[in-house]
């Protein structure tokens, strides 16, 4: 049994225990290769000496920039703040190099509620090639303005946005005595939630395919113990408390199954449980400690990790059985693998010299690139349009979620100035 915990210890990387939610955005990295593009600051149409509720500029700004895709103009250089297209002057911002520009007015309709008009122009055809009008009440701008971002971004890259979606994420807090929660906020670390507290620990969080739903392994009865849970209401359904491991919960693609690790046979091994029969079926039979399982996009096997050939590395085996195959073979350690959405690539924990960073495998070609240059990140999430990975690392002695481009060439930190924050995991589209 210590092997079995010294292997999952070494799976977790766990770094810290002072645990706090509130998460605030570093850009680190990533301008080369980027389009330029300026957000203006919307015009306000409102009560004088008053500001609309929120900054949607900013907000859109800070979106496009760490998608990695674009590079953004300072407020401070701008020639002048236009908010409609016939305002613009082509000139001007292409002297600033600026491609394209977003340009927007705020105006108050009624109490609470207001009207955002938005107009993507380009610069180099001198023409508008976008243009939103939506009422909104005050609640709901901050949302709005991560639509109007996955619009904006679809329009200018063809590939769907995914600013208007969410992360999960656990921190604990209190010193020896810790209480852990399980929050979801907005995909910017913005409007965090707390959907489940407890005194103890809450492990592996995992995103139903409709995003209405999270599984996670709970210890609150000094026993390991899977849960999904309604993120919505919080209604939620105990699906595992065998004897031993139950664990690393993944749902199927479609949302009908759900696979994990139990090790109530001795070895831990991974079984695929039936949502509607509550059945569960073992998939993987060996000595060996088979964890972490991942669905592929679809759905015709499972990847895993497994110690099986002496060290951790990953392995996939059909969901209808059969005989597992070896995927990695690089490196001492790869861990805690999940394919991208469109099945093309695998990122993992990859672990040399007794480092420990995200590494992408190119399933085509098996072709390796590591995307990090930390000593002690984990829990790789990709963002549901395949374009971004979250995972969560070390700064110092504090845990920090950062995010990494699948081309390596834009980074930033969602920092928590309080405490530490781990095991993220992206939401799907559909919520």
């Amino acid at each position: 049994m210590s092997r079995i915990y010294s292997i999952i210890g070494c799976l977790l990387l766990l770094v810290s225990q002072n645990l706090l939610a509130r998460i605030t955005i570093e850009i680190s990295e990533g301008t080369e290769g980027t389009a330029p593009i300026a957000v203006v600051p919307f015009a306000w149409q409102g009560a004088a000496g008053q500001l609309p509720p929120e900054d949607m500029a900013g907000v859109i700004e800070s979106n496009l920039k760490r998608s990695g895709r674009f590079s953004t103009l300072p407020r401070t250089q701008m020639l002048s703040r236009p908010s409609s297209s016939i305002d613009v002057n082509f000139k001007d911002w292409r002297l600033l190099g600026s491609d394209h520009i977003v340009v927007g007015k705020v105006q108050s309709t009624s109490r609470d509620q207001y009207l955002v008009q938005v107009q993507l122009v380009d610069i180099l055809r001198e023409k508008q090639v976008a243009g939103f009008s939506y009422p909104v009440h005050k609640n709901s701008m901050r949302r709005l303005a991560h639509q109007v971002s996955d619009v904006i971004y679809e329009k200018l890259t063809g590939e769907k946005g995914a600013f208007n979606t969410r992360i999960a994420y656990i921190t604990s807090s209190g010193g020896k005595e810790p209480t852990f929660k399980l929050y979801v906020a907005d995909a910017d670390g913005y409007n965090a939630q707390s959907i489940l507290s407890s005194k103890d620990p809450i492990m592996s969080p995992a995103w139903s395919s409709d995003g209405q739903h999270l599984a996670y392994v709970s210890f609150e009865n000094r026993r390991a113990q899977l849960y999904r849970q309604e993120v919505l209401t919080g209604k939620r359904q105990l699906i595992s408390q065998f004897e031993g491991i139950n664990g690393a919960p993944a749902w199927s693609p479609d949302g009908r199954r759900m696979a994990m690790t139990l090790s109530h046979k001795a070895n831990p091994d991974i079984y695929i449980y039936d949502i509607s029969s509550r059945r569960f079926s073992q998939l993987t039979t060996n000595v060996a400690i088979d964890t972490e399982p991942a669905w592929s996009p679809d759905s015709s096997h499972i990847l895993f990790t497994s110690d099986r050939g002496g060290k951790p590395q990953l392995y996939k085996v059909p969901v209808l059985g059969g005989k597992p195959v070896r995927v990695t073979y690089e490196g001492d350690y790869n861990a805690r693998g999940v394919y991208s959405p469109d099945g093309k690539y695998i990122a993992m924990v990859h672990g040399r010299d007794k480092r420990y960073r995200i590494a992408l495998l190119e399933v085509r070609t098996e072709q390796m690139k590591i995307l990090t240059d930390g000593n002690l990140d984990e829990s790789p999430s990709f963002a549901p349009n395949g374009r971004i990975l979250l995972y969560a690392t070390a700064r110092g002695n504090t845990g920090v979620l950062s995010a990494v481009s699948v081309d390596g060439r834009s980074q930033h930190r969602l920092v928590s100035k309080d405490g530490d924050v781990r095991e993220p995991a992206w939401s799907p589209y559909n919520q």
